[in-house]
């Protein structure tokens, strides 16, 4: 028996429906909406999935929800205010410190080795525009996030969104319950792979 929400279930599906472009999937769960769906939530976790899969596989996301229904009115205090880039990374810098903890300073020294602006880029965008904004809950982000990669085999960026659910309140049975949410869209090395990655991780916090 799950730990998890019906409503976190179905995120987790967009997610991962999303990054993999499964769009019968896709079109599936918003065909099953109920009255009060799509909502912000749907929407923030549609939003999010492109730090994962990329731009092109969203706006194909986009078009595949537009033509089964869309995904609901956007409310006026859901439109993002311009903030300056100081402001996303100030964003950024706590969110990024909330799922990394005590390692943070070493992943923002090694993203910046790579490429100074690439830095910026994850902490301005990735978790100061994106994964900060509100409509969704830091936990519920993370365990999206963490379907997304098992689904892309990202065992890397796996095991530290496994950390980093367990620091924004999500449990352990939680990650494992998520990864059961989704298994039908994995394959099966996929599956094995990510369950142990999470095992190994998400008890470190």
């Amino acid at each position: 028996m799950t730990s998890l929400a019906p409503k976190t279930v179905t995120l987790l599906r967009l997610s991962v429906a999303t990054v993999l472009g499964d769009w019968d999937l896709l079109r599936e769960l918003r065909l099953a909406a109920g009255p009060d769906e799509p909502d912000r939530s749907w929407r923030e976790a549609i939003l999010q999935t492109h730090l994962f899969a990329g731009f092109p596989r969203l706006v194909e996301a986009f078009g595949v929800l537009e033509e089964a229904g869309g995904l609901g009115q956007i409310d006026d205090d859901e439109r993002s205010g311009v903030r300056s880039e100081e402001e996303d990374l100030s964003a950024g810098y706590e969110f990024f410190e909330r799922v990394y903890g005590h390692r943070a300073p070493r992943v923002r020294e090694m993203l910046e080795s790579y490429h100074p602006d690439w830095g910026r880029w994850i902490l301005g965008h990735a978790y100061g525009r994106v994964l900060s904004r509100p409509g969704l809950d830091a936990a519920a982000r993370e365990l999206c996030a963490v379907v997304s990669l098992a689904a892309l085999s990202q065992d890397r960026q796996l095991a530290s969104h496994a950390r980093g659910a367990v620091r924004c309140g999500a449990t352990p049975q939680d990650l494992l319950d998520a990864l059961a949410a989704v298994a039908d869209r994995l394959t099966e090395g996929n599956l094995a792979r990510a369950e142990r990655v999470i095992r190994a991780f998400s008890n470190e916090g």
